[in-house]
């Protein structure tokens, strides 16, 4: 999602041959478009084939400065003020490398819009500490994020889909045989985002640690279980949240219950008010992932175990605003072994 932007830039001092050399080097990739900077890293411009060949047939000369033939209004973000909306348009605009700049007009990233789903401006805390005792003997020397469904690990799947999303800051919580989930992943850097691990050296529950999360950069944060498959919208669940200015959204899913009897319908005085003749009931079963407000992390205490659920009920009880976003894509717990089998049967016609 995010590309080395280095390949695409080109100096102002260059010719235009200088940046048809530097464009025919980018042949192999997806898009031929040079940024034009200055000697303070500043963005002038864009340049493409197309530009010069037009340059070239109005009359300019191939030795001419590339600044002669560079297109001014180009598209951007603000590093600060990336918005969800703007990226959609861009992305209709067929445009295919945006770049970030900073306050003094610099780059510090582009997106390649072909490859990302939408930008939503969070961070990611996924929870992968567990033991996995109903997958034994699988996780006896795997932990359960690793598991592999289909060609990847479990926690892979998930991180990625949420890059698809733009979410590039991700903390990773470990406990059980960490240290093979910190040597697969890294740093991040391999797929273009930061990750820093968060050890338990005692298990503090679903959310316990999130109140030690350093540095979280964005205003929102996403915690979720990594032994969850999940075709969720992102994008959908974050707009919801902000619709809604609430302070945490739960994800759900749907459980019905058919009632193959006719069901009475009481009064407090047990009067029969009604009659629903084979009923079915809707319940909301708790997903395993939450969007919440990022300073929610004063609220959890400093020591022991400490679930979401737990930050639900304290939330619930001094009236702030807990909000439901059922998932109506596919979902799946990889509980057990006959989940985990599951899985390996869907992940063939999922499009994680």
């Amino acid at each position: 999602m995010f590309v080395d932007f280095r390949e695409y830039v080109i100096d102002d001092k260059s010719n235009a041959r200088q940046a048809l050399q530097k464009l025919d080097a980018l042949s192999s990739k997806d898009s031929r478009t040079l940024f034009i900077i200055n000697e303070e890293g500043k963005l002038l411009g864009t340049v493409t084939d197309g530009d010069i060949r037009r340059g070239l047939l109005s009359g300019r000369e191939i030795s001419e400065n590339v600044n002669l033939y560079m297109n001014r209004k180009f598209k951007f973000l603000r590093e600060d003020q990336i918005n969800a909306e703007e990226v959609k348009l861009y992305k209709g605009l067929k445009i295919h490398l945006l770049p970030v700049l900073d306050s003094k007009e610099r780059i510090v990233k582009l997106i390649d819009l072909k490859q990302v789903q939408a930008i939503v401006p969070i961070s990611a805390l996924i929870m992968a500490g567990g033991r996995g005792e109903r997958l034994r003997p699988l996780t006896d020397a795997t932990p359960k994020p690793m598991l592999k469904v289909g060609d990847k690990p479990i926690i892979e799947h998930n991180i990625d889909r949420l890059i698809k999303y733009g979410v590039e800051d991700f903390y990773i919580s470990i406990k059980y045989l960490g240290k093979n989930i910190q040597d697969y992943f890294g740093d991040g850097k391999s797929k273009g985002v930061n990750i820093k691990y968060i050890e338990e050296d005692e298990p503090l529950g679903t959310i316990g640690a999130f109140r030690l999360a350093p540095q979280i950069r964005h205003e929102h944060i996403l915690v979720m279980n990594s032994d969850i498959l999940t075709t969720l919208d992102f994008e959908d669940f974050y707009k919801h949240f902000l619709a809604i200015n609430a302070d945490m959204c739960v994800a759900s899913v749907p459980y019905s219950v058919n009632i193959p009897y006719g069901v009475l319908e009481l009064s407090d005085d047990l009067h029969v008010t009604s009659l629903k003749e084979k009923p079915t009931y809707v319940y909301y079963s708790n997903a395993g992932i939450y969007l919440l407000r990022s300073k929610l992390r004063d609220l959890i205490p400093a020591e022991g175990m400490y679930n979401a659920t737990d930050l639900m009920d304290d939330l619930i009880r001094s009236k702030r605003k807990v909000v439901n976003f059922p998932i109506l894509n596919y979902w799946l717990d990889i509980g057990n072994q006959q989940d985990f089998l599951k899985a390996q049967m869907d992940i063939k016609h999922l499009e994680l």
